[in-house]
């Protein structure tokens, strides 16, 4: 016990030392963006000597190489791409670590609520937006329909604009017959239901989602509760993922600690907003791949406080 002493004061004086941290977070019209706001204030209510700086990125597409060149301290990484990073699918395992769970992310095909799609069959062929090509929800999107045995590339005529302002409005506008998106009040489907034409959410069916939860483990039931967007008067079961909040390799210990420490005080306080209300402990520990794949200062402060044996 003794021989820690010198260590725990280190952590102490470090914990009580002003520290700028680099976030990326995405470009306009996501969730992403809505989080990080919510998330820099609410820490700064518990830590305000972390001074968290955002950079508008195109999200994961960004936020994950920059993040490998150090250019970024910490930030927003869709479940599919963390997935693929841990598992070290297409390349060495990264050394990229977890400080938090974001949200699930729930995916779904948003269409108008006029429309006669009610089912994935019914779009087949049908222009669908995916957002841009290499953004989290497009790589959702593939993972989804993979797990049914379905090529996004071929079954519809799939559409990857660059901006994610446009798919709301190509669907509003008849351009596109759905939307794919995810999350729980994502933007682009709180834009298509305010549209007075309204929306249809168009989900995997229970059968179908056997076949993707077998074929994707990482993968997860969610539900979408009733009353989440105008119209939705039901509950909407479908997967998905959890966002994770990732931080670069080399990111100093105690600064992991001190944010593990204000998601913590926020949650306990009864302080978070409603978009950091699923950025809790619990789901950080249910979400991770492994105990071994957080932050050295997370890990550390859940140690501490009982939440990791």
């Amino acid at each position: 016990m003794l021989a820690s002493l010198p260590g725990m004061m280190l952590l102490r004086d470090a914990v009580a030392t002003p520290a700028k941290i680099r976030l990326g977070t995405a470009t306009e019209g996501g969730g992403f963006v809505l989080y990080g706001g919510a998330f820099v204030d609410a820490l700064k209510t518990v830590e305000p000597s972390l001074e968290i700086q955002e950079s508008t990125t195109r999200g994961t597409l960004d936020n994950v190489p920059m993040l490998e060149r150090g250019e970024l301290d910490i930030g927003f990484v869709f479940g599919e791409v963390v997935h693929e990073l841990f598992a070290s699918l297409g390349g060495p395992a990264t050394k990229l670590t977890i400080i938090s769970a974001m949200y699930s992310t729930p995916g779904m095909f948003a269409v108008r609520a006029d429309s006669r799609y009610h089912s994935i069959t019914d779009l087949q062929g049908r222009p669908v937006v995916w957002n841009s090509r290499g953004s989290g929800l497009a790589v959702q999107g593939r993972y989804v329909m993979s797990g049914m045995g379905i090529d996004v590339d071929t079954y519809f005529d799939s559409i990857y604009p660059e901006r994610f302002s446009d798919g709301p409005t190509m669907v509003i506008d008849g351009t596109a017959s759905a939307l794919w998106g995810g999350g729980l009040r994502w933007p682009g489907f709180v834009t298509i239901a305010n549209n007075p034409n309204g929306v249809r959410f168009v989900v995997p069916t229970p059968k179908e989602a056997d076949l993707i939860l077998e074929k994707y483990d990482f993968l997860h039931r969610f539900t979408v509760p009733a009353g989440l967007y105008p119209g939705q008067s039901e509950p909407i079961q479908s997967v998905g993922s959890w966002s994770f909040i990732l931080a670069r390799a080399d990111l100093d210990e105690t600064v992991g600690y001190r944010l593990a420490a204000g998601l913590h005080r926020i949650e306990r306080g009864g302080l978070n907003p409603r978009q950091l209300g699923q950025s809790t402990a619990k789901n950080t520990l249910a979400a991770v791949p492994s105990p071994d794949v957080l932050n050295a200062g997370v890990r550390r402060f859940y140690e501490e406080q009982g939440l990791l044996k």
